[in-house]
């Protein structure tokens, strides 16, 4: 009997929506040789740097921070050592939890809350959508969107608000490869995650890392919309009143995408079906 992989599993088990496009690029970036040998050893050594760099941080009265030199420094690093498919994806995400967001604010009754416009192309697009400005977005539109109870929740799906709904329209090309773009996303991450906390405050970082634990309150209101109890079930980062410090940081970052692929997959699917299934007039 011939053996087999997991990655061959994966390539056809469609029981978590996903686009293809991510399945494809994620499975040929975990292929990276050196998730196997050097990833571990970054996160050894970069967990101990962080852990250093966010304790002092915390422990200085003046808080400095360098945004700009910070997103240009993010957007050389994408640019030149990190591979093209790990790229795609960090730019995927800004479409995909913008998408979700303005899905949410369309589909929210008395909120005056301001669609998200975080959609870059490309990574020179990134200068302008940067980190920091998808982290505050994201809790602008949430505490702009008030409670939740009192909403006309669920909606049927025909009559869902599918107006804000962009397209992905990511232009990196994933066959350009610099020679010196050998780094995945896991140990991009790693290698990087120490820097992004020295050129932020204290409370930035602080947010930032928390920020992944509204996943679940998005997923809920989410789910009372369509009324599909099983959409919360994505969200592997829970509970936003738990704040969490740096462990296991870049596996939550990982999921924290996964999530908002997974659902944006199942909201693309319900858009698609629903202008299928529409009568011609």
């Amino acid at each position: 009997m011939a053996s087999q992989s997991l990655i061959s599993v994966l390539k056809i088990d469609d029981s978590l929506p996903i686009a293809q496009e991510a399945r494809d690029l994620w499975l040929r970036d975990m292929r990276n040789p050196l998730r196997m040998f050097v990833l571990p050893i970054c996160r050894m050594i970069c967990s101990v740097q962080l852990h250093t760099t966010y304790f002092l941080k915390r422990l200085f009265p003046v808080q400095f921070r360098a945004h700009d030199f910070l997103q240009g420094l993010i957007c050389w690093f994408m640019k030149w050592w990190i591979t093209p498919e790990a790229n795609i994806l960090i730019l995927r995400h800004y479409t995909t939890e913008s998408n979700i967001i303005n899905f949410l604010i369309a589909n929210s009754e008395g909120v005056e809350a301001k669609p998200l416009e975080l959609y870059p192309k490309s990574i020179r697009d990134m200068m302008q959508a940067s980190l920091v400005d998808h982290d505050q977005e994201l809790f602008r539109s949430m505490k702009e969107l008030g409670a939740a109870k009192g909403q006309n929740w669920p909606i049927p799906h025909e009559e869902l608000d599918w107006s804000t709904w962009r397209p992905m329209e990511v232009v990196e090309d994933p066959a350009e490869r610099k020679w010196t773009q050998f780094l995945d996303f896991e140990t991009a991450h790693e290698l990087f995650k120490s820097i992004f906390c020295l050129f932020l405050t204290a409370r930035e970082y602080e947010d930032a890392i928390n920020g992944f634990q509204l996943d679940q309150s998005i997923a809920i209101r989410i789910g009372r919309i369509l009324d599909d109890p099983s959409i919360p079930e994505m969200a592997y980062n829970k509970y936003p009143m738990l704040f969490v410090r740096t462990g296991e940081l870049t596996r939550r970052f990982v999921l924290h995408g996964f999530f908002t692929e997974h659902l944006h997959a199942h909201l693309e699917d319900l858009r698609a079906a629903r202008h299928t299934s529409a009568p011609e007039l």
